[in-house]
């Protein structure tokens, strides 16, 4: 049976120098597992990713191939015989399926001959394979700048030919840059963080705090559906949930009200922190952007970050509101985002809360409150999902 051919680009990768074969496997390996229900092979040659896969699937494999991080684009291509009229018949077939789909009045031939024993040269390719298109499609022009098709060309071991590529994330494959904790609300900002940092190559474990009956289950469903979102991207996800319950009455019984939600912050990093370490993640992920909220005022983040050692990134720390919503949408998490559920980061907000706090006199309040054993219970009895 003749299997479907995808010609893969990626991006970054081709810069990584003698690191090059690391970021190759991590990205096969990625590839392999989330397309093993496909029977994938991956070949490598000079540059390029050949990906064959079962044929009658081609909906499901370029869904997954649109959202993997390292590659910049795929095509769909043919494999022939390396003689100018295979080439020529396989060019018209690429120029007819492409005009059947959408509008197309010019077009590039670009050719590549790694294998230089090819009799013709590329200028002569392009040349050759350019003529046959306009004797069948003479309403076409060429266009060498901006064609509104490409029909590429290249001659290796066998000849290969594609039309269109379509787009992928860019980025860096998941996991060479080792793992992070992403601190997952159900609010727009924190999904969005976390496609960001597996973009750049960390593998995501998520961690969310459920502080029932004050947050329904719905607001937990809200945050696995965000989850599973994230998991097309990241090719699974494992999802802890944390009861924070407790630890949000004693904050809301023994501290100044103006600086519940400070401590609320602090208590989440301090677990979140006690979290990664036992899974082995080097950094925490949140979705906090400058002045956003009053949490998120300079010496709020600053106080927040002596809650751990542990790098604390925040993607989005330079982005307005319409930034986040404009990547959230592209993410497909904004509309599942916006569904009318609290999370616990939203509940016992005060009234006027505290901007500008005084870092070293609210981490001596914040001790005080004698959180500890309650934040190493809530992180030792987290609740591990898959998603």
């Amino acid at each position: 049976m003749e299997r479907d051919l995808y010609i893969l680009k990626s991006g970054e990768i081709w810069l990584k120098g003698g690191n090059r074969p690391y970021f190759e496997r991590l990205l096969k390996r990625h590839l392999y597992r989330v397309l093993k229900e496909f029977r994938p092979e991956l070949v490598m040659q000079k540059g390029r990713f050949f990906l064959y896969t079962e044929p009658g699937h081609a909906q499901q494999i370029e869904q997954v191939l649109s959202r993997t991080f390292g590659l910049v684009g795929y095509s769909r291509a043919v494999k022939t015989k390396k003689t100018m009229a295979s080439l020529i018949e396989n060019a018209l077939d690429i120029c007819r399926k492409e005009c059947g789909n959408r509008s197309i009045s010019t077009f590039k031939i670009a050719p590549r001959r790694p294998d230089k024993s090819f009799p013709m040269n590329s200028y002569e390719i392009a040349c050759e394979l350019g003529s046959a298109v306009q004797k069948e499609f003479p309403d076409l022009q060429v266009e060498l700048y901006h064609p509104d098709l490409v029909i590429s060309v290249e001659i290796r071991d066998h000849a290969y030919l594609y039309g269109s590529t379509q787009p992928a994330p860019g980025g860096l494959p998941v996991g060479c840059a080792g793992k992070g904790l992403l601190l997952l609300s159900g609010g727009i900002d924190s999904p969005a963080a976390g496609y960001l940092m597996a973009k750049r190559g960390l593998h995501i474990d998520a961690l969310y705090f459920h502080a029932y009956p004050f947050t329904s289950d719905e607001s937990l469903e809200k945050v696995k559906i965000l989850g599973s979102k994230l998991s097309r991207y990241f090719g699974g996800l494992r999802l802890r949930v944390a009861s924070f319950t407790e630890a949000q009455l004693h904050i809301r019984d023994h501290a100044p009200e103006n600086e519940h939600t400070l401590h609320m912050r602090f208590a989440m990093v301090q677990t979140a922190d006690m979290i990664a370490r036992k899974v082995h993640a080097g950094c925490l992920i949140t979705g906090e952007s400058l002045s956003q909220v009053a949490s998120q005022t300079l010496e709020s983040l600053a106080f927040t970050n002596s809650a751990s050692d542990l790098p604390i990134f925040r993607p989005l720390i330079g982005m307005d509101k319409e930034a986040i919503i404009t990547l959230a949408r592209m993410i497909d998490t904004y509309e599942t985002s916006i569904l009318p559920y609290d999370d616990c980061c939203t509940i016992f907000s005060p009234k006027h809360p505290m901007v500008k706090p005084d870092r070293e006199i609210m981490i001596a309040r914040y001790r005080a409150l004698g959180l500890k054993p309650l934040l190493e219970r809530c992180a030792e009895e987290a609740e591990v999902i898959r998603v």
